[in-house]
């Protein structure tokens, strides 16, 4: 989307350059987020850059993840931002605060934390009053499987499990929705059924051309019940 998982990125490199080719997913993605973001944000676990392109008519973005090697390759990209190797648990508040920023964003991350909820009061100190954040994290814990395992995640979150960890961290719930639902069912079906370890390049294009394009139409109309991820934007008291 390290070998240190206290704050660990989303993927290591070669998962994450193997994801760069869904472009119908990454625009999705930017269709949720970019109407909640403000115009300093702070991309937490932004390993190579797939989601930053989406943010480039910021005023300013700064990258923050703990591996080195995806955050070199995130440099290369965007040469004009600014990166921050660090861990998301033990953010360093003065070079933050010195960015000033409005707004978090942190996708398929915060499911390899150990301690989630240290790394979303991390987020939450970093912003100024009435701040946000905004995450995407895989949903259901029925869904984890030998895939999971393999990218490195802790867990996966239900709408009950995120409320609970946002009100620990003193933040109010703007919105909170499953998406994907298409992606629920092939999800189950690789990782319960088929038992497989990995997803692959075939399986991302084909969901990419075919299926995400249908699914994000559809949940643009209604929001589904349940869904492969879990979307939400919180606010700062």
């Amino acid at each position: 989307m390290s070998s240190a998982v206290t704050s660990a990125p989303s993927y290591n490199a070669a998962d994450q350059a193997r994801m760069s080719a869904a472009r119908n997913y990454f625009a999705w993605q930017a269709r949720l987020v970019k109407p909640e973001i403000g115009r300093r944000v702070v991309e937490v676990g932004c390993g190579i850059g797939n989601f930053t392109q989406a943010m480039l008519d910021r005023e300013a973005v700064l990258g923050v993840d703990i591996d080195g090697e995806c955050l070199e390759t995130w440099r290369s990209r965007y040469p004009h931002l600014i990166p921050m190797l660090a861990d998301v648990t033990n953010l360093p508040m003065d070079e933050l605060g010195r960015f000033q920023p409005d707004s978090c964003v942190c996708l398929n991350v915060l499911e390899h934390v150990d301690d989630d909820a240290a790394a979303l009061r991390a987020m939450a100190s970093a912003l100024p009053a009435d701040g946000v954040i905004v995450l995407l994290v895989p949903a259901f814990q029925s869904l984890q499987g030998a895939i999971d395992r393999n990218l490195g995640h802790r867990r996966r979150y239900t709408r009950d499990s995120m409320t609970r960890l946002a009100a620990g961290a003193g933040l109010r719930i703007r919105k909170l929705r499953y998406m994907n639902l298409a992606g629920f069912f092939g999800w189950w079906l690789n990782a319960r059924v088929l038992k497989r370890e990995a997803h692959s390049k075939a399986q991302i294009a084909f969901a990419d051309r075919i299926a995400i394009p249908l699914t994000s139409r559809l949940e643009a109309l209604i929001a589904p019940p349940f869904g492969q991820s879990l979307f939400c934007v919180l606010t700062k008291s």
